[in-house]
Formats: structure tokens, C-alpha cells, sequence
């Protein structure tokens, strides 16, 4: 069977269909044509022994003295109404259970002998079923009453059942025709609906499909992203391996496949895709109490939409990431521009001693050595946890490159994290904000180019402010700087920053408070409720 094609299975089950079908109806049609039959011929069995038993030429004769007058009066008359209603037998008999008349003349003169009899030898009218030698007779009895209401005689119909194989040969003709049509046009039917069906499957075979499917799943389990797609009916399509290690829950596709999205992870927004139509990109979101990064995008079909897919990853690799991005390069950048002061120190001590003037020299190696001390001092008291206190060096030092002063405010402290934010999200956010006011202050021609930093808490609130001097903006671009994609400048890998500080701020639950004016500067206000986590635990 799995070396026929999937037309040919059609066909063959079309078939078999057909024939059980076939097989099944004759049985009922039989029964109903049988049951019809045996009524039709109950009625004219008795329509006939009634009629039979009121003519008064047969009373008549069943109480003539000449008796063998009187059988061949009765029988002739009899054999002509057999012949005409296409009787099997009809059978009149007197009192004394002698026979008047019968099909066969060697009967005619005996005395019955039935049992049936005894109740219409009592005036009682009935209809019997049995049978005998030429199959089963439906039969009818009457009491023959002469003038004087007096019972001088019975009279019994009796007509054969047909059987089965008497019907097939009154309705051959018609079955076989009424099947070779069916069979013709169910099989043509069926080539048609086998065409279509494996033309909808883009000619492949069931069989091929199946591996097809078993490919795809185990494709979607090797890969490294977590994948979750639902239909238009919310009911989930796919679910790898990897996604339910993502979510840590115990992994089995079939657990989930076919379920509802919203009765799994009542948070994951795909529905809100399959509504809109709109993909939405590297969006952080939160399902079961896991931070994931989500790309949500429609599945479309013929320029409908059928479904849509979420591919998303654990944020701790993303954090990962953007962290490397914006926290170890800057470290890098930080040595860099550390070597580059350096050099010029050193070169400044050795002019120094050259030229004879060693205290000169000693005392400006002693400044740059206490300057270096007491920002590293501040950092490390204040801002406990080293990934954002080596961020904020390196930065400060990036601005000395660029002739910008960036300045940490000396009461700042930073001890606790807000709900659901760690050291990751700080160095994305700290970097971020930051590298926004070099930018902002780039091309910008100030005596003094200056950026703000501050980070306070107070009442169990966190509020970081970070200002710069630069070009500032309009409302209509303040409008449109969190939206992914947005930037003023038109360079590469620009608008996701600031993007990722408000998927920050959404996540930890804050509020973002921008104010700026064009050609003056701009200031970010941050505030989130504190958690009780230290900043310093990783």
C-alpha cells in the first residue's frame, strides 16, 4: 500500500466505499421491498378469500348432495379468479375440511388436515405466515356464511414470497446499471479530487509530505532560537526544543501542538500580530517570568494572513551581547584613549627632566597620579558594581578624546537594581545614553562641550539624569526618537539606542522624561521604583 500513490488510494478506497455502500443499502432496500411485498400480498389475499366467500353461487354448491358436481362447479369457478389475481392457490373447503377446489386436481376431494384451519372453522378471519415446500406463503382465511348468516364452508388464499434471487432477476437490469454509473462517476470524481488535493500539496505524496514534516520538525529543534507559530485560530502550529528551554518548561511538541497560544503562554502577543498583520523586530518581552528578545512576524498565504511565528532567544545572550557592544568596546576604546594620555604625560615628564626642571616634573606626576585615584576611588564607592564603573571610565575618557567634559555628579550613588533589571541592562543603558550626547555634541562648535551625569536614590526611587550642551532637538523629532529605526543621522546601524533604552524602561517598569531645546541641549530623565537586589550581586 505505501508504493501506491495517493490518486490511486483514493480510487481504491472510492471503491470499496461504493461497494460496502452498495451492500449496505440492498440489505435495507431488500428488507423495506420484502416488507412491502408481504403487505401487498396479505391485503389481496384477503380482498380476495372475501370476495371468494361471498359469492352465493360457491355457498350454494358447498351444501349441494352431488358433491362431484358441485367440486367441479366451485373449482372452475375458483381456478378463473386464481388466474386472473395471479393467486398461488385458492382453496374453498366445506364443513367438513373437504376440498372444493385446488391448483391441484389430485387435491380436490381431500379433507385438510392443517391445524391452521381451526380458527376459521369458527368464523374468525386471519392472515398466517409460513412455510413449506415451494417457500414462504403469505396465506388468508374467511368463513364462507350462507343467506341465513350461517358458516358452511373456509376459503384460503395463498400467495408465495419471492426470494432474494427472484428479485435480482426482476431488478438486474436496473442494479447493474445503477452501479456501473455510480462506480464511473465516483471514480471519476475521485481522479478529480486526487488531482486537486495533490495539486494543493505541490505534487507531493503523503508519504513525502510526512518526511517532509518530520524534516522540518527536527530542523526547527536544531536550531539555536526558540520558535513558537499559531494559526489563525490561536492554536500552536510549531513549538521546538529550544524554546522550551528558553521557558523553561518540559519539552514534548505534541504537548503543545494544537493547543491554544493564550491557554500556554497567555503573554506571548502573537495574537496581536495575527490581528495586525505588522511584524514587530527584536522586542523585549516577558513570558513566564522570562526576559526573552522576540521577533514576531505574520505568516502570509496568498497575500493572506494564515498564522504568525515568533522567533525569540534567551535576552542573557543579547545582554551578552549589546554588553560586549557597548561596554567592552568601550573598555577597548578606553585603554586606547588611557595609552594615548599616557604617552602624552610621559612625553610631558621627559620635556620636563630634559629641560632641568625636576620638581616641576615631579609635581605634575603627582597631580595626574591623584587625579586618577580619586576618579577611580569615587567610582568604585559609588557605583557598586565594576561592568558600570568601568563603563562610566571609559567614557569620561572618551570625552577627554573628543575635548568633551563629561562629569559624574559627586553626591551620585548606585546600590540597588529596579525590578527586574541587572547590570546587563545598565551597561546598554549608561552606554547608550551617553554615546547619544557625543553625538548630539558632534559638529557642534562650543567653547565648552559638556555631559552630565547623575544617578540618585531617594525613597526608594532611582532617577538617572544625563544632559549635554549639544544641538538639542525639535518636538516633532522628540516625538519619533524611541521608535526602532528612527535616527537623525544618516548612517548605518543607526535608531536602535535609544530604542533599546525604552524596551529598558518598559521592562523595569519606569518612566523616561525627555527635555530638550533646539541649539541649547537635551536631558534624559530615567525613574524606576527600587527592587531589593544589590547592584554589586551579578
Amino acid at each position: 500500500m505505501r508504493k501506491l500513490t495517493m490518486n490511486t488510494k483514493i480510487l481504491l478506497m472510492t471503491f470499496f466505499i461504493i461497494i460496502v455502500s452498495f451492500f449496505m443499502a440492498g440489505i435495507f432496500v431488500l428488507n423495506n421491498l420484502l416488507s412491502e411485498q408481504e403487505e401487498d400480498y396479505s391485503q389481496r389475499a384477503m380482498l380476495i378469500a372475501r370476495t371468494v366467500s361471498n359469492m352465493p353461487e360457491l355457498t350454494n354448491q358447498l351444501v349441494n348432495e352431488n358433491k362431484e358436481q358441485a367440486m367441479k362447479t366451485v373449482n372452475q369457478i375458483v381456478e378463473e379468479i386464481r388466474v386472473i389475481n395471479k393467486a398461488d392457490y385458492i382453496v374453498v373447503m366445506d364443513m367438513d375440511r373437504m376440498k372444493y377446489s385446488h391448483p391441484s386436481p389430485n387435491e380436490i376431494g381431500q379433507r385438510s388436515q392443517s391445524e391452521d384451519l381451526n380458527a376459521a372453522f369458527n368464523e374468525h378471519y386471519y392472515m398466517s405466515k409460513a412455510r413449506g415446500e415451494l417457500g414462504t406463503m403469505i396465506r388468508s382465511f374467511v368463513p364462507m356464511l350462507n343467506e341465513e348468516k350461517r358458516q358452511v364452508g373456509v376459503v384460503v388464499v395463498g400467495y408465495q414470497m419471492p426470494t432474494l434471487l427472484h428479485i435480482f432477476q426482476d431488478y438486474f437490469l436496473e442494479m447493474i446499471i445503477t452501479v456501473l454509473l455510480s462506480i464511473i462517476f465516483s471514480m471519476w470524481g475521485a481522479h478529480l479530487l486526487g488531482r486537486h488535493i495533490k495539486k494543493q500539496m505541490f505534487g507531493l505524496e503523503p508519504e513525502e509530505i510526512s518526511q517532509l514534516y518530520v524534516e522540518r520538525q527536527e530542523t526547527f529543534n536544531a536550531m539555536h532560537d526558540g520558535i513558537i507559530a499559531v494559526d489563525n485560530e490561536m492554536n500552536i502550529t510549531i513549538f521546538n526544543e529550544k524554546a522550551s528551554e528558553i521557558l523553561g518548561v518540559d519539552w514534548h511538541s505534541s504537548n503543545y501542538i494544537g493547543k491554544k497560544i493564550y491557554e500556554v503562554f497567555p503573554d506571548t502577543r502573537l495574537p496581536e500580530i495575527v490581528e495586525s498583520g505588522k511584524p514587530i523586530y527584536n522586542q523585549e518581552i516577558y513570558i513566564n517570568k522570562h526576559s526573552i528578545l522576540s521577533t514576531r512576524i505574520p505568516i502570509q498565504v496568498a497575500e493572506k494572513n494564515v498564522g504568525a511565528v515568533a522567533i525569540f532567544k534567551d535576552l542573557t545572550e543579547v545582554k551578552q551581547l549589546a554588553e560586549e557592544l557597548t561596554g567592552v568596546k568601550a573598555f577597548v576604546q578606553a585603554l586606547r584613549v588611557q595609552t594615548h594620555e599616557h604617552k602624552n604625560k610621559i612625553h610631558t615628564i621627559t620635556g620636563l627632566l630634559q629641560l632641568g626642571h625636576i620638581k616641576q616634573a615631579m609635581d605634575y606626576l603627582m597631580e595626574v597620579k591623584e587625579n586618577e585615584e580619586s576618579l577611580t576611588k569615587f567610582l568604585n564607592e559609588r557605583f557598586h558594581n565594576e561592568n558600570i564603573s568601568g563603563l562610566l571610565l571609559s567614557k569620561i575618557g572618551r570625552g577627554k578624546e573628543l575635548g568633551i567634559k563629561v562629569e559624574i555628579d559627586e553626591e551620585s550613588y548606585f546600590k540597588r537594581f529596579p525590578k527586574h533589571l541587572d547590570y546587563h541592562d545598565f551597561v546598554v543603558l549608561f552606554g547608550n545614553l551617553i554615546e547619544n550626547a557625543f553625538d548630539a555634541l558632534e559638529g557642534v562648535y562650543r567653547e565648552e562641550k559638556h555631559i552630565g551625569i547623575s544617578v540618585d536614590e531617594h525613597d526608594h526611587t532611582l532617577a538617572i539624569l544625563v544632559n549635554d550642551n549639544g544641538i538639542g532637538m525639535s518636538e516633532e523629532v522628540q516625538k519619533q526618537i524611541f521608535e526602532n529605526g528612527f535616527s537623525t543621522k544618516a548612517k548605518e546601524n543607526r535608531g536602535i539606542g535609544l530604542y533599546l533604552i525604552r524596551e529598558i524602561v518598559t521592562k523595569g517598569n519606569g518612566t523616561i522624561e525627555v527635555t530638550s531645546e533646539e541649539g541649547k541641549g537635551t536631558s534624559f530623565l530615567l525613574l524606576f521604583e527600587l527592587g531589593d537586589d544589590v547592584v554589586g550581586d551579578d
